[in-house]
């Protein structure tokens, strides 16, 4: 990239009202991250035509694709993070560096977990909540999902940092052609070819290797001011501190998904399979309601940490609130929206009278809580993006399973299945509760804006 692009970069980044700014990161992201969360939702409903223990093991998975999401998030957003500081400050040699480490470390880690994950399969699964009928399904789709993980790792990165640049339009582009990949590959291999709850794992592996090349395109054609050459990958211990303590926050709430997603199955495994299913069924429901709030924060968080790097701080300070408004309204229409229709929004996916109690019950008490996860979530993207690293790692923990966790085997312990409903609703509320206090403080202390900006 020469230099007067980046230069018009740098007043984009600094110079474009933020409200239109933010706007213009988010819909790429709001997109990209819609269709990634309609494929994962295109397999639990080609899944659950198959069965409803088939059904359950998409719930099972995802607990590891959470953790290959965790190790990717983490370089992604370390490197994200430290990218947008470095460019606010005119610094791409530095900007260089730390892509091409986390790049090439995630793949490593992908493999790692790839073959950790085949080696002790079966262990790993009942780990997660799997029970005997749910076990043979669970292991066909778990064994495609880890043959997919080095390119899950490594999309996370390409994904974060493009956005952190400022390009969320070419990760939009990669996440899309994977996930409509996915999801005409899912009827193909299902429904036409009959293969089952592997066609569906098939589908996946194959979109996900297809989206990683595509995310790799702008790097190659230079089109962003980072890049992935082996020569650039450092061992410099300063930089892998920065990267792990800018992306531990991301590890952390990926890391505790997974952990809770562990607990919410095998507590469910207590009411049967067609619990397990109704909880995956909310959880992947919940998810794409709340993926244009998340693409909000993501289309905010380049711009928080690109102005603090500038000292521009003013413009977090608008950003923020723009974000947490928009987002706040949006969650507020379609939670109601998805309350008075959680019957027929279960039943599409799994149209079994158990599945269907159980599933409406915990969706319209999430509906409920909904409301309140942008102020959790907008607040740990803050200080993860202007490198606050042990407040966002805190803030993470929280709706990830420093709550959760606690409040799923607590409430069911207490009140049996009504209480497994409601933790995941009664975690975020609390969540939100923690959290209010740390942006109270964070706005209340934040200095003016660097003198000449």
């Amino acid at each position: 990239m020469q230099n007067s692009e980046q230069i018009a970069q740098y007043k984009k980044m600094t110079e474009t009202p933020v409200s239109k700014l933010i706007t213009s990161l988010a819909v790429p992201t709001i997109i990209s991250m819609l269709v990634t969360s309609i494929y994962n939702m295109a397999d639990t409903y080609f899944v659950g035509t198959i069965g409803t223990s088939a059904s359950g093991a998409t719930g099972i998975v995802f607990g590891l694709m959470a953790i290959l999401q965790a190790f990717g998030f983490m370089f992604g957003h370390g490197a994200g993070t430290n990218i947008a500081a470095q460019l606010g400050r005119k610094n791409v040699r530095a900007a260089r560096e730390y892509a091409s480490t986390s790049f090439w470390s995630s793949i490593l880690a992908g493999f790692v977990i790839m073959g950790i994950g085949i080696a002790f399969m079966d262990p790993l699964m009942r780990l997660m909540g799997s029970t005997d009928t749910i076990l043979p399904y669970a292991r066909i789709y778990a064994y495609c999902i880890l043959i997919a993980g080095p390119a899950m790792t490594s999309s996370c990165v390409m994904n974060n940092i493009l956005r952190y640049e400022g390009k969320a339009f070419f990760a939009m582009i990669g996440l899309t052609a994977g996930g409509l990949l996915n999801i005409f590959g899912d009827f193909l291999l299902v429904r036409v070819f009959n293969l089952g709850i592997f066609g569906a794992g098939l589908s996946t592996t194959i979109s996900q290797y297809i989206s990683m090349g595509i995310l790799l395109l702008p790097y190659l054609q230079g089109k962003t001011q980072s890049g992935f050459r082996l020569q650039d990958f450092t061992r410099s211990k300063e930089v892998f501190q920065h990267i792990i303590a800018n992306g531990f926050p991301s590890l952390t709430r990926q890391g505790l998904n997974s952990i809770s997603t562990m607990v919410l199955n095998s507590t469910a495994a207590i009411y049967g399979d067609p619990a397990v299913a109704a909880i995956s069924i909310v959880t992947r429901v919940i998810n794409f309601l709340f993926c244009i709030a998340i693409g909000i924060g993501q289309g905010f968080q380049p711009v928080s940490a690109f102005n603090f790097g500038a000292g521009i701080y003013s413009r977090v300070r608008k950003g923020f609130f723009f974000a947490l408004k928009t987002g706040t309204i949006i969650m507020a229409v379609l939670s109601v929206l998805c309350y008075f229709n959680s019957v027929a929004v279960v039943q599409f996916f799994r149209n079994d009278a158990e599945v269907i109690v159980i599933g409406e019950a915990a969706l319209r008490w999430q509906c409920i809580s909904l409301l309140l996860m942008p102020v959790t979530m907008y607040g740990n993207m803050l200080f993860q993006s202007i490198g606050y690293s042990k407040a966002a790692t805190f803030l993470a923990s929280l709706r990830s399973g420093l709550i959760l966790i606690p409040c799923v085997v607590l409430l069911n312990l207490i009140f049996g299945l009504k209480g497994l409903e409601t933790a995941q609703a009664v975690s975020e509320i609390l969540s939100a509760l923690i959290t209010a206090p740390f942006l109270v403080h964070f706005f209340a202390v934040l200095p003016e804006d660097q003198k000449g900006q």
